[in-house]
């Protein structure tokens, strides 16, 4: 999967227009990041790439790139 693709899949998660997010996107930036988005980001990992997050690297992530290296990581 593209980095576009997975772009394209955090704006819909986080019901954002599509070309809102860039991998230096910071999260703080971003009304639409809070604790629910954070929650659907978890389960999203988990649906679409079989992937486990603990709370603390959802806690450390800062920017739209961590969320990518995070969905780019081994299982």
């Amino acid at each position: 999967m593209e980095k576009k693709d997975k772009l394209a899949i955090l704006e819909d998660m986080m019901e954002l227009e599509k070309g809102t997010l860039a991998p230096e996107t910071e999260l703080n930036d971003l009304e639409e990041w809070d604790s629910l988005s954070a929650l659907s980001f978890v389960v999203m990992l988990g649906d679409e790439f079989g992937r486990k997050v603990t709370g603390q690297e959802v806690r450390n992530m800062e920017t739209v790139q961590d969320m990518l290296n995070i969905m780019e990581r081994e299982a």
